[in-house]
């Protein structure tokens, strides 16, 4: 029965559609392993043959018929319900009524059907935990070379069974710890896939908030400042339409990056927003001409959105005069660091970590920095971000 690898790289599916370590979920499945596990019964082939050649009584061919009968059941029963959650006290019963068959019937009927404590030993390796398994299956091994010895030449077969017994039975504690391995990762793979969609989503909840506070900001200021130079100077406020017009679009050119994963705002991009949205909010400025050049992708990205949201916030929440923005590098204990400090001189900044402070300190970490948020002072409200340098994860 070969193993391929299905379309999500589990190679734990076989040609038939059944796959390994995962219990029957249809019919056509049960039939499946009801065939693969029926075809170990060949190997009752000797005590079926003594049935019709061993010139038994009717009395011992009828306790011979209805034994292996019972036998036969209780073993696809037990090799059916096998798996990792499996009742340990009826598995133990069906084990036991399987040794005291294997026993009356080999004491009854003779030698060849001695062949059933090979069936009782690997049994217990599939059905048991490895736990109890290691016990009992050197435990059926022993009550098979006890019988044997009781029975009439048993011990003249006993050479031929006891290793397969033995070794069948540890086999199958082997093939268990598989599917019990192979459960283990296929539940972690689940978990994995489940944490990596939560962590997407966060990205893009993290992303919209960034782009979309800042967006709505500067396009509320930009309307606001429109309607009251509308009836005086309407050239002026055709300007501010145009620039929320402009807005708008790039808002919506980022959303859609945002949602694809591809966007990465740059700092002098970012630069050039928080001029134009502090001018607009009546904020005088004071912001570096240049950004810092050959940064690593992942800490410019960092500095931009934390730029981004220090001037969200001090353009919705501070009533400031005055924004005071610097960029530079820093030599800390831990190493050069690249550190970006927004100061305004309002009456503070969001009462409290929202999602933008909170979603801004993860993305900080992400990239093994830091970010300081809180007054100023009597006036004001001061952010600092700290990036290490020459790291790019």
């Amino acid at each position: 029965m070969a193993v391929t690898v299905d379309d999500h790289g589990d190679a734990t599916r076989t040609r038939d559609g059944v796959r390994i370590g995962i219990p029957p979920e249809n019919r056509r499945q049960h039939a499946v392993k009801l065939f693969w596990t029926g075809l170990w019964l060949f190997y009752l082939s000797a005590p079926v043959l003594d049935l019709v050649r061993g010139g038994h009584s009717a009395g011992a061919r009828t306790l011979g018929v209805l034994g292996l009968a019972a036998f036969a059941a209780a073993y696809l029963i037990l090799a059916l319900r096998a798996g990792p959650r499996v009742f340990l006290g009826r598995v133990l019963v069906t084990l036991g009524v399987l040794a005291a068959l294997a026993v009356v019937l080999s004491l009854a009927l003779g030698r060849e059907w001695l062949v059933l404590f090979v069936y009782v030993a690997i049994s217990s390796g599939a059905a048991l935990p490895g736990e109890y398994s290691r016990w009992t299956v050197p435990a059926a091994t022993a009550l098979l070379t006890a019988t044997a010895f009781l029975v009439p030449d048993g011990d003249h077969y006993l050479v031929g069974l006891l290793l397969p017994a033995l070794m069948g039975g540890f086999a199958m504690v082997g093939v268990q710890a598989m599917l019990r391995t192979t459960t283990q990762l296929r539940e972690a793979r689940a978990t994995v896939a489940q944490l990596a969609a939560n962590e997407e989503r966060l990205r893009m909840a993290r992303d919209l908030h960034d782009l979309l506070g800042h967006s709505l900001s500067l396009i509320t200021l930009k309307s606001e400042l429109a309607g009251r130079m509308l009836p005086d100077h309407p050239d002026r406020a055709a300007r501010q339409v145009a620039d929320i017009e402009q807005v708008c679009r790039q808002a919506l050119v980022d959303v859609r990056e945002a949602v694809s994963g591809y966007r990465r705002p740059t700092l002098p991009g970012e630069l050039a927003g928080a001029r134009t949205a502090l001018t607009a909010a009546g904020v005088t400025a004071d912001l570096p001409t240049d950004a810092p050049g050959e940064l690593p992708e992942e800490t410019e990205s960092a500095l931009a959105w934390s730029l981004r949201e220090a001037v969200t916030n001090v353009v919705r929440h501070s009533g400031a005069k005055r924004c005071t923005v610097t960029l530079e590098a820093c030599q800390t204990l831990a190493g050069p660091v690249m550190e970006l400090t927004v100061r305004d001189d309002g009456a503070g900044g969001p009462g409290n970590h929202g999602n933008g402070l909170t979603g801004l300190t993860e993305r900080l970490e992400a990239v093994g920095g830091s970010l300081a948020a809180g007054p100023a002072g009597k006036t004001g409200f001061r952010l600092c971000a700290r990036v290490p340098l020459g790291s790019s994860s």
